[in-house]
């Protein structure tokens, strides 16, 4: 049996990047957005947003990548807001990942905040 070994950092943002993505899709994730932050933040080189249909398949797609980033890389995610389900962030280092509700995705708006030119327009408050 093959053991893995601790990825390099060559190439281990593009394949954590590459893992999250592809957990994402398996997952059925919906309107997954990647945003490049190489040079915008130190915070990390990707976040990546993306909506699941209920808090249920949000907390299991959070637990599924976060099992899955062990699995393949063996860097243990930090995953916060998993008992309500309706916003939860997975920090796995060089990526980070918000999984939403789609109406919570839509009330908090990250793509705008990051200056994503592609991101869906919030619905706009109406003010008095």
């Amino acid at each position: 049996m093959q053991t893995a070994s601790p990825a390099n950092d060559t190439g281990s943002q593009a394949d954590l990047h590459a893992i999250v993505m592809q957990s994402l899709d398996d997952d059925q994730a919906q309107e997954t957005v990647s945003i490049p932050l190489a040079g915008k933040s130190s915070i990390a080189d990707h976040m990546v947003i993306a909506s699941g249909r209920s808090s249920r398949q949000v907390a299991s797609m959070a637990q599924k990548l976060a099992e899955r980033i062990k699995q393949q890389t063996g860097r243990s995610a930090r995953i916060e807001g998993l008992p309500a389900a309706d916003w939860v962030l997975i920090d796995a280092g060089d990526v980070i990942v918000h999984l939403f509700r789609p109406e919570v995705r839509s009330f908090y708006n990250l793509e705008r905040m990051w200056g994503f030119a592609d991101a869906p327009s919030a619905p706009q408050a109406v003010t008095h």
